[in-house]
């Protein structure tokens, strides 16, 4: 249990130290933003798609290290990705969230499946997720 709990405290601290694809993405396709009222967190997120693939992530986040390390390890598992292989991952994080059981499938982002057994916690981490999955969704143009 310590080892994955180190695991996890490492890789949080990582991302949230020194997060991957930190930024807006030039010539994006794709903008939104996310907001977790319950604690503040705020999150922007652009993407470039280009047909159904995801070419790029970028993102700027203010909040807490669950956070801006999950929307890091999220924009790390995007690039090549399809928009339905993308909302595919949406809805596994979701379910790893609740259920607390790691998806090998999620790679890095597996190590938030600790963030279960912190109910209060457990919007922080789905904030990128949960922005991507609107923004995907949402009609073109809309």
């Amino acid at each position: 249990m310590s080892d994955l709990r180190t695991l996890y405290q490492g890789v949080v601290l990582d991302h949230y130290r020194r997060p991957r694809h930190s930024g807006a993405l030039p010539g994006a396709t794709h903008a939104g933003g996310g907001h977790n009222p319950s604690c503040g967190d705020r999150l922007q997120l652009t993407l470039r798609v280009r047909g159904e693939v995801i070419e790029d992530v970028g993102f700027t986040a203010q909040g807490c290290a669950i956070s801006v390390a999950s929307a890091s390890l999220m924009s790390t598992l995007l690039p090549g990705k399809t928009v339905a292989q993308a909302l595919a991952l949406a809805d596994r994080f979701s379910a790893m969230l609740q259920s607390g059981d790691p998806d090998p499938a999620l790679g890095d982002s597996a190590v938030l499946s600790g963030v279960h057994a912190l109910p209060a916690r457990v919007k922080c981490a789905a904030l990128g997720w949960q922005t991507l999955r609107v923004m995907l969704e949402r009609p073109p143009g809309g």
